[in-house]
């Protein structure tokens, strides 16, 4: 039997994914509308029931897909758009085929950008334009089956938030963008996907495979290849391994592998016996508005829903990384801090986050996590406002306890001098903003995809001093390196020892970890 063909492409997201093909149709093509539509009433509806719809899936827990939803939104909300199309209108053109005609101008400008960033936002705006296309005609915008590889040529921000990823699948783009939304989207929520793989013929629910890992498709020849669906590499059982988090490398050292969470609802389909705990939640993507923020209830909630589930095993929440280019909504005036600095800026919100926290700690294992540290000072800062809080707790009766608090080792500047951080009680390795700081580009422009892999040397680099510089405090690993088993070797020959992943990717990391021995070598028979 012929060796089953292997595609090359561009990787966009780590991991490999098999599962029956999804054809999906041209982006373009829209129904026709029915021609008894027209003026700018029916426009205004259609573009308010398109918010409506759009704002739905913001109330997802991604924070990228909120900022990718609230763009299109704003888009939406522009004037222009609508006085462009209403003067198609009022020449007669019909309504829908004014709107698309005034979108394509949109999109046709940016597919021709120079800037690769720009070009890729073309599939955001052809996404509006089929998504009010679709409330002018009465036609739904269809789903694709669970598990599926979706294959286009793009794949559009609301179709991708839309899906159910729990069952796994995967994405592979004829044309697409690794800078794009949907790229970012994909990263977030550990769904293998490459770009750039240009046409190829597949049946509809033909097994193939997409390897993020590598940046490959493998079109199957036969259905008896066809293996699930799934995400990563396959562990050697299919039944979730309930050895609380704690493994043994080849040569019988202890690592410990915790979870990282962005939402309290995240955790309900996950054993808390297959992980150590939590190491890494993300305040800011169940905090999304300035009045959450304010709302030291449901924080307190949040914090206390995730100890719950824990039952005693650590949880580690880091404080608001808000700020630069992670807005929090509502809040102005502070575009040029983030992390830490804006926190100490505006010390209201982190009072009010520190006081759930504080309450919070009585329950469990919890532990505080300060984003963005460059300085030791800071670190002294914020105790400062949690010893206040505790004491004014304290008055009034309320139960409270002072959590161990340590910080994200994500600026170089820390890392380089983290021997001078005593203050901090543990340190957590943030490699995605620690890589683009070194290589010294946004991850969202279009240079940093392409040259991301040739920082990595840098970045083990600077891991293995750090660690070295921690002494004996507890570190641990939280950025997307962690959860990529091809870097498994390099972090515990930096010294890593306890890594937070992504849950999707609990069965690769352990089976990686559970075959090397404690320097990154291969055990014997691997």
């Amino acid at each position: 039997m012929a060796a089953p063909l292997r595609l090359k492409a561009t990787s966009a997201s780590p991991g490999v994914a098999t599962g029956p093909a999804y054809i999906a149709e041209p982006l373009a093509a829209a129904a026709s509308p029915p021609s008894n539509l027209s003026g700018h009433a029916e426009l205004g509806n259609a573009i308010k029931t398109a918010i409506r719809e759009l704002q739905n899936l913001a109330a997802g827990p991604d924070l990228e897909g909120m900022d990718i939803i609230e763009f299109q939104i704003e888009v939406l909300q522009d004037p222009t758009l609508t006085e462009m199309a209403g003067a198609r209108i009022d020449t007669g053109e019909n309504v829908a085929f004014a709107w698309a005609g005034t979108l394509d101008s949109y999109i046709r400008e940016l597919e021709c950008s120079e800037e690769e960033r720009l070009r890729a936002r073309a599939v955001d705006i052809l996404d509006i334009k089929n998504r009010v296309l679709s409330v002018l005609t009465g036609t739904s915008l269809d789903d694709f089956p669970a598990g599926s590889i979706y294959v286009g040529r793009d794949m559009e921000p609301s179709r991708f938030l839309a899906h159910d990823w729990s069952a796994g699948g995967g994405i592979a783009l004829y044309a697409g963008s690794a800078v794009g939304h949907v790229a970012l989207l994909a990263r977030s929520r550990s769904v293998p996907m490459v770009v750039g793989v240009g046409q190829f013929t597949t049946e509809g629910r033909q097994h193939i495979e997409v390897d993020g890992d590598s940046g490959v498709v493998v079109l199957q020849t036969a259905r008896e290849n066809a293996t699930p669906a799934q995400f990563g590499h396959p562990a050697t059982s299919t039944a979730p391994i309930a050895d609380n988090g704690s493994l043994h490398t080849a040569d019988g050292e202890q690592v410990l592998l915790s979870i990282n969470v962005n939402a309290p609802g995240e955790v309900d389909s996950i054993p808390a016996a297959t992980t150590a705990g939590i190491g890494l939640m993300r305040s800011e993507f169940a905090v999304t508005s300035l009045s959450d923020a304010a709302n030291e209830e449901k924080q307190f909630a949040i914090y206390r829903r995730l100890l719950d589930w824990a039952d005693g095993r650590t949880v580690t929440v880091r404080m608001l990384d808000i700020g630069g280019d992670k807005p929090l909504a509502g809040l102005t005036g502070a575009s040029s801090l983030r992390g830490v600095r804006l926190l100490l800026a505006r010390p209201e919100i982190a009072r009010v986050q520190a006081r759930a926290l504080l309450r919070a700690g009585i329950f469990s294992n919890l532990r505080v996590l300060l984003p963005m540290v460059t300085f030791p000072s800071e670190i002294d800062d914020l105790r400062q406002i949690y010893r206040e809080e505790a004491s004014e707790l304290t008055r009034r009766g309320v139960p409270h306890g002072i959590p161990p608090i340590g910080m994200m080792v994500e600026v170089p500047a820390a890392a380089l001098m983290l021997d001078r951080f005593e203050s901090a009680d543990f340190f957590s390795f943030g490699t995605n903003d620690l890589t683009q700081y070194l290589f010294a580009s946004a991850r969202e422009d279009a240079g940093f995809a392409p040259h991301q892999g040739r920082t990595v040397p840098a970045v083990l680099r600077l891991l293995s001093q750090a660690v070295k510089l921690a002494g004996s405090k507890p570190v641990s690993i939280c950025g997307d390196m962690a959860s990529d088993p091809s870097r498994t070797a390099d972090l515990l020959a930096a010294g890593i020892r306890h890594f937070s992943v992504a849950a999707a990717r609990l069965p690769a990391i352990r089976s990686a970890i559970v075959g090397l021995n404690a320097d990154g070598t291969k055990a014997a028979g691997e």
